[in-house]
């Protein structure tokens, strides 16, 4: 064996012991309520479609439609990938989100990774919440500043580092909705203390988008806060059930990005029924506010249920729901049993959460039906 075959299977055994070995599983109708697995209908807990839009017909006649323009855009932005479509849809986005400017990106990562990459150098320090998404930890990483990553939500301990720092430039970025936890970041008291100490602050709405607002516009909105915060990130992927990412901003800030965000600049930009699409979703989803209230009655009622079942939710107020079971082997044992009892419920273990505590991540849908939802509650009965 070669020095990389000898690395490549310890790699493997260790994941293995620890049970942390992956594998793709092919699953049919995985953005709907009810989602196949080797032909075994499953009530489907673990898709982000939280509007239920990803299959909506409107979406699908307007992808059709662009990809009668082409079925990739053939280019980056930067050389001949902003067509008018993109552009116009880049106006829609802002004039939906109330900033000056916004910046169409190929996806949720792309965009975290590039915008704090481009923001941030030796004379900037970046405050970060320490279960922020994957992709904001990464962007901090490929960045040239100094990183301080505050205990989660803990606003004294943000204080602290904000006052201790030297920095010429700080920059707080945090996640809006935490992706594995269900709880929300504490906006209000973070943009008091972006104020009080002259920082930027940057939001992942990801989870938030099209799920929080009046009309979708996101979790700042929700809390009035949207005109007091520089600038956040949002994707089309989860609840506008489509693909792709914008950044919301000032005009420089987005001028910025536009010569600065190496994922914008050396990615080709979206397709061009992509474009038609998320063009056609932010429509629906600023008129879905009767599916809105359905997604938090019944993400409230799931709650409560798992609670009652004597499953641990932490500190979850929204759509995503977790049921923390500790270790990695407990919460695939329960992923197994579920998924034998007719529930998609997927293990979600270290490194995506901290060691220890593994958990079963169930996402609920505007679109779930009452009965298979009691379905899946009475399977959590059963393996409690």
């Amino acid at each position: 064996m070669t020095a990389w075959d000898s690395w490549l299977e310890a790699e493997r055994r260790r994941r293995e012991q620890q049970a942390l070995a992956r594998e793709l599983q092919a699953t049919e109708h995985a953005a709907e309520p009810i989602a196949y697995r080797g032909g075994k209908r499953l009530v489907n807990l673990s898709s982000n479609n939280y509007l239920g839009l990803a299959g909506h017909p409107l979406l699908i006649e307007a992808a059709a439609r662009g990809a009668t323009r082409g079925a990739g855009s053939g280019s980056s932005r930067l050389v001949a990938g902003s067509d008018p479509e993109t552009a116009a849809l880049e106006e829609k986005i802002a004039s939906f989100k109330g900033s000056q400017a916004a910046l169409l990106v190929g996806s949720g990562y792309l965009a975290n990774v590039g915008v704090i990459a481009a923001l941030c150098d030796r004379d900037t320090a970046v405050f970060a919440d320490r279960l922020n998404h994957a992709s904001v930890v990464d962007g901090v990483r490929l960045s040239s500043a100094r990183t301080r990553r505050y205990r989660h939500r803990d606003l004294d301990h943000l204080a602290e580092l904000l006052e201790k720092s030297s920095a010429a430039r700080k920059l707080i970025v945090t996640d809006t909705i935490f992706s594995m936890d269900g709880d929300t970041a504490p906006l209000t008291e973070l943009v008091e203390l972006k104020d009080r100490y002259g920082a930027l602050l940057v939001l992942d709405d990801a989870h938030g988008g099209g799920v929080f607002g009046a009309h979708g516009e996101g979790y700042a909105h929700e809390l009035g806060l949207a005109d007091r915060i520089e600038l956040q990130v949002g994707t089309f992927s989860k609840a506008f059930g489509v693909y792709g990412a914008y950044v919301a901003a000032s005009r420089v800030l987005i001028d910025h990005l536009v010569s600065t965000c190496r994922t914008l600049i050396y990615s080709t930009a979206l397709p061009p029924a992509i474009v038609a699409a998320v063009n056609a979703s932010i429509d629906l989803v600023a008129e879905a506010d009767d599916r809105r209230k359905a997604l938090r009655v019944k993400s409230e009622h799931f709650r409560a249920r798992l609670t009652e079942l004597g499953f641990d939710t932490g500190e979850s107020t929204t759509q995503i729901v977790p049921a923390l079971v500790g270790s990695s082997e407990r919460a695939l044992d329960l992923a197994r049993a579920l998924e034998e009892r007719g529930v998609l419920a997927v293990a979600i273990r270290p490194p995506t959460v901290p060691a220890g505590s593994a958990r079963i991540r169930f996402s609920l849908m505007a679109t779930h039906a009452d009965a298979d939802l009691e379905l899946a509650l009475g399977a959590l009965a059963g393996v409690a």
